[in-house]
């Protein structure tokens, strides 16, 4: 672990969750002098914690992230807050490219074919209220890896229940609630309703894929996030409250 030090009220959070430190060497410092503002939620579709602990703490992987949490409720600290853990990779969120260094990176322990465990989604709470607080992240700056790379990443997946959280202010959900519709989905899906649909979805903080088959990318990723959203105009309202509601903040630092 590096020289920085977790912020004051991690003691309290290990002593309250009985968090277990295990340094990884895979970090840096965070560039340019940023701080996080975003927490980053994973899967870490490996057979087991233990697995997923070596590889985070591997040199030869060139992976880590802050924290990983067991199926058990288990919470290993790897590496500290005010460090850059390596657990986004390529993507963006509004304007931030360097996700890293504006992020804390929190791994779940699941394949991302299984609903997450009590024990661990109650250990996650915690935690996230902790960090939430120490680092005056707001609930729309909880996202998960398909948000901010929704062309190559599906975690922590549609078993992973956003909802819950969002009940607690640990997350956000759309207003909107779905509504039926007459039209089938691919009747709905003009070329105007998925350029309305990917504009709403880039004010909330969502990247454009570099394809051309971008919107249908993000209409996918959105769907994951937020399971239970079936037709297609209930999908764009969604997307349109939330872009309403929580406009991506894109006056700080954009790297």
């Amino acid at each position: 672990m590096g020289s920085g030090t977790v912020p004051q009220g991690a003691r309290g959070l290990i002593a309250h969750l009985d968090v277990i430190r295990h340094p990884s060497p895979n970090f840096g410092p965070r560039r340019d002098g940023a701080r996080p503002d975003m927490i980053v939620l994973h899967y870490t579709a490996m057979d087991g914690a233990q697995a997923a602990l070596g590889r985070l703490c591997d040199t030869q992987s060139e992976v880590s992230a802050h924290y990983l949490i067991g199926s058990d409720g288990t919470v290993w600290h790897l590496v500290d807050e005010d460090m850059r853990a390596w657990h986004a990779g390529a993507g963006q969120w509004g304007d931030v490219t360097d996700v890293n260094s504006r992020s804390i990176g929190i791994e779940l322990d699941n394949l991302g074919t299984h609903p997450f465990s009590e024990a661990q989604m109650r250990a996650l709470e915690a935690l996230l209220e902790d960090v939430m607080a120490r680092w005056s992240i707001p609930a729309e700056r909880v996202i998960g890896h398909s948000d901010m790379a929704p062309d190559r990443k599906q975690d922590p997946g549609p078993r992973f229940d956003w909802r819950r959280l969002a009940v607690q202010g640990l997350a956000v959900w759309p207003a909107a609630q779905p509504r039926g519709s007459e039209e089938k989905p691919r009747d709905f899906w003009t070329e105007a309703h998925l350029r309305d649909f990917a504009d709403a979805l880039r004010r909330f903080g969502y990247p454009v894929p570099p394809s051309g088959l971008a919107p249908l990318v993000m209409l996918d990723a959105f769907r994951g996030r937020f399971a239970g959203l079936r037709d297609g105009p209930a999908i764009l309202a969604a997307a349109q409250d939330l872009a309403a509601r929580f406009p991506v903040d894109r006056d700080g630092p954009n790297t």
